[in-house]
């Protein structure tokens, strides 16, 4: 096995990691469901709940972008790629994940962990009384999110040349 064969598993490392955290969302859902409920319902309400819906949106969002690189279902700018050839939009594809998204993540990887690391240090929790006594775990949502893009990177620039090569 080759190391770009070897690259492209990176991909299905990305997509076992995070395409069970779909299910946050409907967590979420229901989560501001109960708030509204219990806000209006019986006057009650508690930080922790609503921390919750954001540590969940968090989570969700952050680590839900490499999948969105894998399943190649991304925004981008289509006035011009779609109208190329597979092959014109392989290349755009590789220019693309080696000039934008690799340093995009590696930046994400190197100006994030000094921040995460001094959050780890003091155990940074919420500055609401009763929220969740976790931020620094929320935190460390920025530098994963950044290597699975890296590593989703790879395994797309991966894929493209061995496509070129076959």
């Amino acid at each position: 096995m080759t190391i770009l064969q070897l690259l492209t598993r990176l991909s299905t490392l990305t997509t076992a990691l995070v395409r069970p955290l779909r299910w946050l969302g409907l967590a979420m859902v229901l989560l501001t469901f109960a708030i509204v409920i219990l806000r209006y319902a019986f006057n009650s309400g508690g930080v922790l709940l609503q921390e919750s819906v954001m540590y969940l949106h968090g989570t969700l969002f952050m680590l839900a972008i490499a999948l969105g690189i894998s399943d190649n279902t991304h925004v981008r700018v289509d006035i011009l790629y779609s109208r190329r050839s597979p092959e014109q939009q392989a290349w755009i594809d590789l220019i693309g994940h080696l000039l934008f998204l690799l340093p995009v993540a590696g930046f994400m990887i190197w100006v994030s962990l000094p921040y995460v690391i001094n959050s780890w240090q003091i155990l940074e929790g919420s500055s609401e009384v009763g929220g969740i006594p976790a931020v620094f775990l929320l935190k460390t949502l920025i530098p994963l999110s950044g290597v699975l893009l890296f590593c989703q990177g790879l395994a797309g620039i991966a894929n493209i040349l061995l496509a070129k090569l076959r």
